[in-house]
Protein backbone atom coordinates (compact mmCIF):
# COMPACT_ATOMS: atom_id res chain seq x y z
CA UNK A 1 0.00 0.00 0.00
CA UNK A 2 1.49 3.13 -0.95
CA UNK A 3 1.44 6.33 1.64
CA UNK A 4 -0.51 8.19 -0.52
CA UNK A 5 -3.46 5.66 -0.56
CA UNK A 6 -3.16 4.90 3.40
CA UNK A 7 -3.60 8.84 4.04
CA UNK A 8 -6.08 8.77 1.71
CA UNK A 9 -7.73 5.95 3.83
CA UNK A 10 -7.08 7.72 7.24
CA UNK A 11 -8.66 11.17 5.88
CA UNK A 12 -11.87 9.01 5.19
CA UNK A 13 -12.02 7.54 8.50
CA UNK A 14 -11.55 10.81 10.39
CA UNK A 15 -14.65 12.36 7.82
CA UNK A 16 -16.66 9.88 8.42
CA UNK A 17 -16.06 9.57 12.52
CA UNK A 18 -17.00 13.11 12.95
CA UNK A 19 -20.59 12.69 11.39
CA UNK A 20 -21.39 10.97 14.00
CA UNK A 21 -21.70 13.99 16.91
CA UNK A 22 -22.81 15.92 13.53
CA UNK A 23 -25.97 14.08 12.78
CA UNK A 24 -26.84 13.51 16.84
CA UNK A 25 -27.45 17.17 17.02
CA UNK A 26 -28.90 17.49 13.45
CA UNK A 27 -31.63 14.79 14.51
CA UNK A 28 -33.29 17.04 16.72
CA UNK A 29 -33.73 19.93 14.22
CA UNK A 30 -35.50 17.85 11.17
CA UNK A 31 -37.36 14.52 10.61
CA UNK A 32 -34.28 11.45 9.97
CA UNK A 33 -34.80 10.55 6.56
CA UNK A 34 -35.91 13.87 5.56
CA UNK A 35 -32.48 14.94 7.49
CA UNK A 36 -30.67 11.67 5.20
CA UNK A 37 -32.51 13.13 1.57
CA UNK A 38 -31.13 16.30 1.91
CA UNK A 39 -27.77 14.82 3.22
CA UNK A 40 -27.16 12.55 -0.23
CA UNK A 41 -28.98 14.90 -2.72
CA UNK A 42 -26.73 17.84 -1.73
CA UNK A 43 -23.53 15.99 -1.62
CA UNK A 44 -24.49 14.38 -4.76
CA UNK A 45 -25.46 17.94 -6.83
CA UNK A 46 -21.57 19.06 -5.42
CA UNK A 47 -19.83 16.53 -6.40
CA UNK A 48 -21.89 16.74 -10.15
CA UNK A 49 -21.62 20.24 -10.63
CA UNK A 50 -17.95 19.85 -9.87
CA UNK A 51 -17.85 16.98 -12.57
CA UNK A 52 -19.44 18.93 -14.98
CA UNK A 53 -17.03 22.09 -14.08
CA UNK A 54 -13.81 20.26 -14.39
CA UNK A 55 -15.54 18.52 -17.29
CA UNK A 56 -15.69 15.24 -15.86
CA UNK A 57 -16.74 12.26 -18.34
CA UNK A 58 -20.33 10.97 -17.05
CA UNK A 59 -20.98 7.73 -17.07
CA UNK A 60 -21.41 5.43 -19.88
CA UNK A 61 -22.46 1.72 -20.59
CA UNK A 62 -25.59 -0.69 -18.73
CA UNK A 63 -22.68 -2.31 -16.67
CA UNK A 64 -21.53 0.85 -15.10
CA UNK A 65 -24.66 2.46 -14.54
CA UNK A 66 -25.90 -1.01 -12.71
CA UNK A 67 -22.86 -0.80 -10.46
CA UNK A 68 -23.49 2.84 -9.54
CA UNK A 69 -27.17 2.00 -8.82
CA UNK A 70 -26.30 -0.75 -6.66
CA UNK A 71 -23.92 1.88 -4.98
CA UNK A 72 -26.61 4.41 -4.51
CA UNK A 73 -28.99 1.91 -3.04
CA UNK A 74 -26.30 -0.23 -0.97
CA UNK A 75 -24.28 2.55 0.95
CA UNK A 76 -26.32 5.60 0.37
CA UNK A 77 -30.07 4.39 0.93
CA UNK A 78 -29.90 1.41 2.78
CA UNK A 79 -26.87 2.88 4.71
CA UNK A 80 -28.64 6.00 5.69
CA UNK A 81 -31.45 4.69 7.04
CA UNK A 82 -30.55 2.06 8.72
CA UNK A 83 -28.01 5.05 10.66
CA UNK A 84 -30.31 7.56 10.65
CA UNK A 85 -32.84 5.27 12.22
CA UNK A 86 -30.95 3.47 14.61
CA UNK A 87 -30.42 6.05 16.37
CA UNK A 88 -34.08 6.41 18.12
CA UNK A 89 -33.45 2.85 19.55
CA UNK A 90 -29.83 1.95 20.57
CA UNK A 91 -27.20 3.26 21.99
CA UNK A 92 -24.41 4.56 19.99
CA UNK A 93 -21.65 2.04 21.76
CA UNK A 94 -23.96 -1.43 20.42
CA UNK A 95 -24.46 0.51 17.49
CA UNK A 96 -21.18 0.94 16.75
CA UNK A 97 -20.14 -2.19 17.64
CA UNK A 98 -22.68 -4.23 15.17
CA UNK A 99 -22.14 -1.26 12.17
CA UNK A 100 -18.54 -2.91 12.32
CA UNK A 101 -19.44 -5.74 11.34
CA UNK A 102 -19.29 -4.55 7.88
CA UNK A 103 -15.37 -5.26 7.37
CA UNK A 104 -16.71 -9.09 7.94
CA UNK A 105 -19.62 -9.03 5.88
CA UNK A 106 -17.47 -7.33 2.69
CA UNK A 107 -14.73 -9.78 3.15
CA UNK A 108 -17.41 -12.42 2.69
CA UNK A 109 -18.90 -10.73 -0.76
CA UNK A 110 -15.04 -9.86 -2.10
CA UNK A 111 -14.64 -13.30 -1.77
CA UNK A 112 -17.29 -14.47 -4.17
CA UNK A 113 -17.34 -10.84 -6.29
CA UNK A 114 -14.18 -10.08 -6.03
CA UNK A 115 -11.79 -13.34 -5.96
CA UNK A 116 -10.19 -11.56 -2.80
CA UNK A 117 -9.46 -13.76 -0.16
CA UNK A 118 -8.10 -13.77 3.75
CA UNK A 119 -5.62 -15.96 4.85
CA UNK A 120 -5.78 -17.31 8.54
CA UNK A 121 -3.60 -13.98 9.28
CA UNK A 122 -5.85 -11.59 7.78
CA UNK A 123 -9.17 -13.68 9.23
CA UNK A 124 -7.78 -13.35 13.03
CA UNK A 125 -6.88 -9.85 12.34
CA UNK A 126 -10.65 -8.94 11.38
CA UNK A 127 -11.79 -10.78 14.52
CA UNK A 128 -8.61 -8.84 16.47
CA UNK A 129 -10.20 -5.64 14.96
CA UNK A 130 -14.21 -6.24 15.62
CA UNK A 131 -12.72 -7.23 19.70
CA UNK A 132 -10.87 -4.20 20.04
CA UNK A 133 -14.60 -2.43 18.76
CA UNK A 134 -16.64 -4.15 21.21
CA UNK A 135 -14.18 -3.35 24.00
CA UNK A 136 -14.04 0.25 22.47
CA UNK A 137 -17.86 0.26 22.87
CA UNK A 138 -18.33 -1.59 26.35
CA UNK A 139 -18.87 1.31 28.57
CA UNK A 140 -22.08 2.23 26.57
CA UNK A 141 -23.61 -1.53 25.99
CA UNK A 142 -25.36 -1.56 29.08
CA UNK A 143 -27.10 1.93 28.33
CA UNK A 144 -30.99 1.67 28.49
CA UNK A 145 -32.19 -1.01 26.12
CA UNK A 146 -35.68 0.96 24.73
CA UNK A 147 -38.51 -0.15 23.55
CA UNK A 148 -37.60 -0.43 19.82
CA UNK A 149 -34.60 -2.51 20.52
CA UNK A 150 -34.45 -4.87 18.97
CA UNK A 151 -35.98 -2.99 15.76
CA UNK A 152 -32.84 -0.77 16.36
CA UNK A 153 -30.93 -3.61 16.20
CA UNK A 154 -32.19 -4.82 12.96
CA UNK A 155 -31.87 -1.11 11.21
CA UNK A 156 -28.12 -0.90 12.02
CA UNK A 157 -27.67 -4.64 10.52
CA UNK A 158 -29.70 -2.99 7.63
CA UNK A 159 -27.22 -0.31 7.21
CA UNK A 160 -23.94 -2.83 7.01
CA UNK A 161 -25.52 -4.88 5.28
CA UNK A 162 -26.04 -1.71 2.30
CA UNK A 163 -22.51 -0.63 3.09
CA UNK A 164 -20.49 -3.80 2.60
CA UNK A 165 -22.85 -4.42 -1.03
CA UNK A 166 -22.39 -0.36 -2.04
CA UNK A 167 -18.32 -1.07 -1.16
CA UNK A 168 -18.16 -4.00 -3.28
CA UNK A 169 -19.82 -2.33 -6.45
CA UNK A 170 -17.58 0.54 -6.09
CA UNK A 171 -14.66 -1.78 -6.39
CA UNK A 172 -16.05 -2.97 -9.43
CA UNK A 173 -15.96 0.40 -10.27
CA UNK A 174 -12.68 1.60 -10.09
CA UNK A 175 -10.85 2.06 -13.34
CA UNK A 176 -14.36 1.88 -15.28
CA UNK A 177 -15.62 5.61 -14.51
CA UNK A 178 -14.52 8.83 -13.45
CA UNK A 179 -15.29 9.00 -9.36
CA UNK A 180 -16.67 12.38 -9.34
CA UNK A 181 -19.31 11.64 -11.63
CA UNK A 182 -19.90 7.92 -10.18
CA UNK A 183 -19.96 9.00 -6.59
CA UNK A 184 -22.08 12.30 -7.27
CA UNK A 185 -25.40 9.94 -9.61
CA UNK A 186 -24.94 7.48 -6.33
CA UNK A 187 -26.28 9.76 -4.16
CA UNK A 188 -28.54 10.96 -6.23
CA UNK A 189 -29.62 7.43 -6.91
CA UNK A 190 -29.65 6.87 -3.09
CA UNK A 191 -31.45 9.93 -2.30
CA UNK A 192 -34.68 9.18 -4.01
CA UNK A 193 -35.85 5.73 -1.86
CA UNK A 194 -34.90 8.05 1.26
CA UNK A 195 -37.40 10.90 0.12
CA UNK A 196 -40.21 8.97 -1.06
CA UNK A 197 -39.96 7.09 2.40
CA UNK A 198 -39.64 10.34 4.03
CA UNK A 199 -42.86 11.68 2.07
CA UNK A 200 -44.91 8.84 3.55
CA UNK A 201 -43.84 8.33 6.74
CA UNK A 202 -42.43 11.97 8.35
CA UNK A 203 -44.31 15.77 8.83
CA UNK A 204 -41.33 17.26 6.58
CA UNK A 205 -42.66 20.62 7.87
CA UNK A 206 -41.39 19.90 11.31
CA UNK A 207 -37.44 20.59 9.94
CA UNK A 208 -35.65 23.09 11.27
CA UNK A 209 -34.57 25.59 8.48
CA UNK A 210 -31.70 27.37 11.23
CA UNK A 211 -28.47 28.88 10.73
CA UNK A 212 -27.19 25.75 12.65
CA UNK A 213 -28.93 23.07 10.50
CA UNK A 214 -27.78 24.67 7.36
CA UNK A 215 -24.04 24.57 8.56
CA UNK A 216 -24.69 20.71 9.73
CA UNK A 217 -25.80 19.78 7.05
CA UNK A 218 -23.02 21.21 4.63
CA UNK A 219 -20.79 19.48 6.57
CA UNK A 220 -22.00 16.61 6.70
CA UNK A 221 -22.84 16.59 2.62
CA UNK A 222 -19.48 18.15 1.63
CA UNK A 223 -16.94 16.82 3.91
CA UNK A 224 -18.89 13.33 5.27
CA UNK A 225 -19.90 12.17 2.42
CA UNK A 226 -18.80 13.46 -0.98
CA UNK A 227 -15.24 14.35 0.07
CA UNK A 228 -14.80 11.08 1.89
CA UNK A 229 -16.58 8.56 -0.79
CA UNK A 230 -14.36 10.08 -4.02
CA UNK A 231 -11.35 9.79 -1.35
CA UNK A 232 -12.13 6.05 -0.83
CA UNK A 233 -12.97 5.80 -4.38
CA UNK A 234 -9.80 6.89 -5.09
CA UNK A 235 -8.42 4.71 -2.70
CA UNK A 236 -10.01 1.34 -3.74
CA UNK A 237 -8.11 2.18 -7.23
CA UNK A 238 -5.11 0.84 -5.51
CA UNK A 239 -6.03 -1.16 -2.75
CA UNK A 240 -7.74 -4.30 -2.14
CA UNK A 241 -11.47 -4.16 -0.28
CA UNK A 242 -10.50 -6.18 2.42
CA UNK A 243 -7.54 -4.35 3.11
CA UNK A 244 -9.60 -0.52 3.18
CA UNK A 245 -12.05 -1.90 5.12
CA UNK A 246 -10.01 -2.97 8.08
CA UNK A 247 -9.14 1.04 8.26
CA UNK A 248 -13.20 1.77 9.07
CA UNK A 249 -12.02 -0.41 12.55
CA UNK A 250 -10.06 3.13 13.25
CA UNK A 251 -13.99 4.94 12.77
CA UNK A 252 -14.89 5.53 16.55
CA UNK A 253 -11.22 6.10 17.88
CA UNK A 254 -10.88 8.82 15.79
CA UNK A 255 -14.45 9.15 17.42
CA UNK A 256 -13.28 9.00 21.40
CA UNK A 257 -10.62 11.65 19.99
CA UNK A 258 -13.37 13.85 18.42
CA UNK A 259 -15.36 13.34 21.78
CA UNK A 260 -12.46 14.33 23.56
CA UNK A 261 -10.93 17.11 21.86
CA UNK A 262 -14.54 18.84 21.32
CA UNK A 263 -16.86 18.17 23.77
CA UNK A 264 -15.13 16.62 27.03
CA UNK A 265 -15.65 13.30 26.91
CA UNK A 266 -12.78 10.92 28.73
CA UNK A 267 -11.07 8.00 27.79
CA UNK A 268 -11.39 5.28 29.84
CA UNK A 269 -8.55 2.33 30.39
CA UNK A 270 -10.48 -0.24 28.75
CA UNK A 271 -10.91 1.37 25.66
CA UNK A 272 -7.05 2.44 25.17
CA UNK A 273 -7.10 -1.30 25.36
CA UNK A 274 -9.52 -1.62 22.82
CA UNK A 275 -7.17 0.71 20.59
CA UNK A 276 -4.89 -1.20 20.58
CA UNK A 277 -6.57 -4.49 19.77
CA UNK A 278 -8.00 -2.71 16.74
CA UNK A 279 -4.43 -1.54 15.35
CA UNK A 280 -3.15 -4.76 15.75
CA UNK A 281 -6.38 -6.39 13.82
CA UNK A 282 -5.06 -3.62 11.27
CA UNK A 283 -1.88 -4.45 11.05
CA UNK A 284 -2.19 -8.21 10.79
CA UNK A 285 -4.50 -7.64 7.60
CA UNK A 286 -2.35 -5.77 6.14
CA UNK A 287 0.51 -8.41 6.93
CA UNK A 288 -1.78 -10.88 5.56
CA UNK A 289 -1.55 -9.08 1.97
CA UNK A 290 1.97 -9.10 2.05
CA UNK A 291 2.41 -12.65 2.63
CA UNK A 292 0.17 -13.40 -0.20
CA UNK A 293 2.14 -11.62 -2.00
CA UNK A 294 5.11 -12.85 -0.95
CA UNK A 295 3.92 -16.22 -1.98
CA UNK A 296 3.67 -14.69 -5.57
CA UNK A 297 7.05 -14.82 -6.12
CA UNK A 298 8.45 -17.97 -6.11
CA UNK A 299 6.47 -19.18 -8.35
CA UNK A 300 7.63 -16.36 -10.56
CA UNK A 301 11.58 -17.79 -10.18
CA UNK A 302 10.12 -20.98 -10.83
CA UNK A 303 9.29 -20.57 -14.06
CA UNK A 304 12.10 -18.29 -15.28
CA UNK A 305 14.37 -21.27 -14.06
CA UNK A 306 12.32 -23.64 -16.22
CA UNK A 307 12.88 -21.04 -19.18
CA UNK A 308 16.35 -20.63 -18.75
CA UNK A 309 17.49 -24.15 -20.18
CA UNK A 310 15.12 -23.40 -23.38
CA UNK A 311 16.57 -20.71 -23.97
CA UNK A 312 19.76 -21.96 -23.44
CA UNK A 313 19.29 -25.18 -25.75
CA UNK A 314 18.05 -22.73 -28.50
CA UNK A 315 21.28 -20.73 -28.14
CA UNK A 316 23.16 -24.44 -28.86
CA UNK A 317 21.60 -25.15 -32.02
Amino acid sequence: MTIGAALRLLAVMVLWASCFPLITIGLDLAPHLAFATLRAALAGVCLIALGLLLHRPIPVGGRSWILIVSVGLGATSMGFFGMFHAAEFVSPGLATVIVNVQPIIAAVLAHVFLGERLNAIGKIGLAVGLAGIVVIASPGLGAGHTQGYSLGIAYVVVAATGVSVGNVAIKRLTGQVDPIMAMGFQFLVGAVPLALISMMTEDVSSLTWSTKFVLILVALAVFGSALAFWLWFEALKQVKLNRANAFTFLVPIFGLMIGAAFFGERLEVIQIAGVILVLGGIMLVQRDSGVALRRQVPSTHSSTKKIEPLCEDVRRR
